[in-house]
C-alpha cells in the first residue's frame, strides 16, 4: 500500500473519530431560580463562555440538599442558611459561598380579610392570619421557603399544624403550584419575590407585606464533595461555582430584570446578614 493512500486512510479515521464529548455537570437547585427564569438567562452565558453545559434538577432546598449528600449533583445551589452549613459541617460538600439574594414577601387577596396591609412585622402578620383563620398556603415541601416560614411561625408563638383541617393548607409543591393554589383559593402565602415578579396567573393577589429584615432571602452555592463521591465533576463544577462569584457571573445576575424589576441582587463579594 502506497505512503499516500495510506495518508488519506488516517487522515478518513481521524476525521470520522466522535468529537470529545463537551462536559456537563447537574446542578440541583431550587424551585425559585429555575421558574423564576434566573437560570434560562444564566446558563446559555456561562455554556457560551465556557463550554461546560448545565444539566438543573429544580427542587425544594431540603430535596435538593438530600441528592447532594447522595451523591447525585455536582454543584447545589439553595437558600437556606443553616441547613447549608450543616451540609458542610457533615463533610458533604463546600465551602459554602453566598452569591446572591433577593426578599421573601407575603402575597394574599386584595381584599385582605385578616387586615394585615400596611404591617411591617411577619410574624405579627401572620399571628393575624392565624386569628382570622384566613386561608394559608404552604409550600410544605421543606424547600428554603418552607422553612422561612416555619421559623416565622415559631417567631409569632403558633403551631399552625392546629389549623390544617380548618386554615392551613401544606401542598408539598414548588412556588408556582403554591402561588396558583393561592390565587385559586384567595389564599395567603409567603413567596419569593423573584418567582412572584415572574407569576402571571395573579388573578388578585398581590403583596400585603414586605420590607421586614427577617424576609431576606439569601442564595448559596456548594461543590458536591468529590472525596466522598469520585464521579463528581469537580473541575467544572468548580469553574460554574467560580463563574458564578466571579464579575462576569455576578453581573449576569444582577441583569436579569422582569419588566425592569431586578429579580436577584449579587452579594458574593459583600458580607452576609447574620442569620436568623
Amino acid at each position: 500500500m502506497s505512503r499516500r493512500l495510506i495518508l488519506l486512510l488516517v487522515l478518513f479515521g481521524l476525521a470520522c473519530r466522535p468529537a470529545a464529548a463537551a462536559p456537563e455537570i447537574l446542578v440541583v437547585s431550587t424551585t425559585s431560580t429555575e421558574q423564576s427564569g434566573l437560570f434560562a438567562h444564566l446558563l446559555p452565558i456561562f455554556t457560551r463562555e465556557s463550554g461546560i453545559g448545565v444539566r438543573v434538577v429544580a427542587l425544594g432546598t431540603g430535596q435538593a440538599l438530600d441528592a447532594a449528600r447522595r451523591g447525585d449533583a455536582d454543584v447545589v445551589l439553595v437558600h437556606d442558611r443553616a441547613a447549608e452549613e450543616r451540609f458542610v459541617a457533615a463533610g458533604h460538600g463546600g465551602p459554602r459561598h453566598p452569591i446572591m439574594f433577593n426578599d421573601f414577601v407575603i402575597i394574599g387577596p386584595a381584599a385582605d380579610p385578616a387586615g394585615i396591609a400596611g404591617l411591617r412585622d411577619a410574624a405579627a402578620a401572620l399571628a393575624k392570619i392565624a386569628a382570622a383563620g384566613a386561608p394559608f398556603i404552604s409550600r410544605g415541601d421543606r424547600s428554603g421557603t418552607h422553612a422561612a416560614e416555619l421559623r416565622l411561625w415559631q417567631q409569632a408563638g403558633i403551631d399552625p399544624a392546629t389549623g390544617r383541617a380548618r386554615w392551613y393548607r401544606e401542598i408539598g409543591q414548588g412556588m408556582g403550584p403554591a402561588l396558583n393554589t393561592a390565587a385559586a383559593q384567595g389564599a395567603y402565602l409567603l413567596a419569593d419575590r423573584g418567582t412572584w415578579l415572574s407569576f402571571r396567573n395573579r388573578q388578585d393577589l398581590t403583596i400585603l407585606l414586605a420590607g421586614d429584615v427577617r424576609l431576606f432571602n439569601q442564595y448559596g452555592v456548594m461543590l458536591v464533595n468529590p472525596a466522598r463521591h469520585p464521579h463528581v465533576r469537580a473541575a467544572a463544577g468548580q469553574a460554574f461555582i467560580d463563574w458564578l462569584r466571579g464579575p462576569a457571573g455576578q453581573a449576569a445576575i444582577g441583569a436579569y430584570r422582569i419588566g425592569g424589576e431586578a429579580l436577584f441582587f449579587p452579594n458574593a463579594d459583600r458580607p452576609e446578614p447574620p442569620a436568623s
